[in-house]
């Protein structure tokens, strides 16, 4: 699925050099949910950037089904976004001027996507969301629940292979982030969702299958949640944040 090889970011002039990521390598395999986590300034948020083609890597590659970022062009990374990869919004980032059902299938709208087409893939992704019942509503006549869901069927919507989150219950209150994370846990295991997110809240992380930790730009460690429950993994995860030292409020 996806191939991290290697990475290393520089920022800055020649003089004044920072290095964000330093050699990071992992696989991710198709239908994997996977956390990363760190504290600031350990090149979480760069790894999601580089990794979606908001930012370009300094040395090393990245492969989404074996197609390597590096040698796209400026026409085909579009594609390669629009095709290959979803985002999930802490803030929805819904219209209030489309329906749910306009929103959620915009992008294979502006891609001049056959209409029944896109109303066929529409309805599929919002029956196994439970949200059918809302697609002639607008955003504004809807609960946060439902645009989650709204949000998260548009993220799926085109088949994408890999859904990217970033800090996606940051600006939540913690029933809205519960909701948030049990319909990510749905995609993943009820849809076969693949999904990469950065977060820097435990409870957050144990809702993955497996959390990648980085400190100063490189891969601290790892864990596997396996047949443990959330709980157990929850307490494990804190553990291994104690581990990282600096200041532990950035990742608690």
């Amino acid at each position: 699925m996806l191939e991290v090889v290697n990475i290393e970011k520089y920022y800055g002039s020649r003089n004044n050099v920072t290095k964000a990521l330093d050699r990071v390598s992992f696989r991710v395999e198709d239908g994997e949910f996977i956390a990363i986590m760190g504290a600031s300034g350990s090149g979480k948020t760069t790894l999601l950037n580089c990794i979606s083609t908001i930012d370009t890597v300094s040395a090393g590659d990245i492969l989404l089904d074996g197609e390597s970022i590096a040698e796209l062009s400026s026409k085909e990374l579009a594609r390669f976004r629009r095709e290959k990869l979803g985002f999930v919004f802490q803030d929805f980032n819904l219209l209030d001027t489309l329906t749910v059902e306009e929103n959620i299938g915009l992008a294979l709208s502006l891609n001049h996507a056959d209409p029944h087409g896109v109303r066929e893939k529409v309805k599929n992704v919002a029956q196994r969301l439970h949200i059918t019942d809302i697609l002639e509503k607008f955003p504004y006549q809807i609960s946060g629940g439902q645009k989650q869901r709204a949000a998260c069927a548009r993220a799926m919507v085109a088949g994408q292979s890999l859904l990217l989150a970033d800090e996606p219950t940051g600006a939540l209150d913690s029933k809205a982030s519960k909701n948030l994370l049990d319909i990510m846990e749905q995609m993943n295991g009820e849809m076969g969702a693949t999904i990469l997110m950065v977060t820097h809240d435990a409870y957050s992380a144990s809702y993955a299958r497996r959390v990648l930790f980085l400190k100063d730009g490189r891969l601290f460690n790892e864990l596997l949640r396996g047949e443990r429950g959330r709980g157990v993994f929850y307490h494990e995860i804190l553990d291994v944040l104690a581990l990282l030292g600096g200041d532990i409020s950035d990742v608690l």
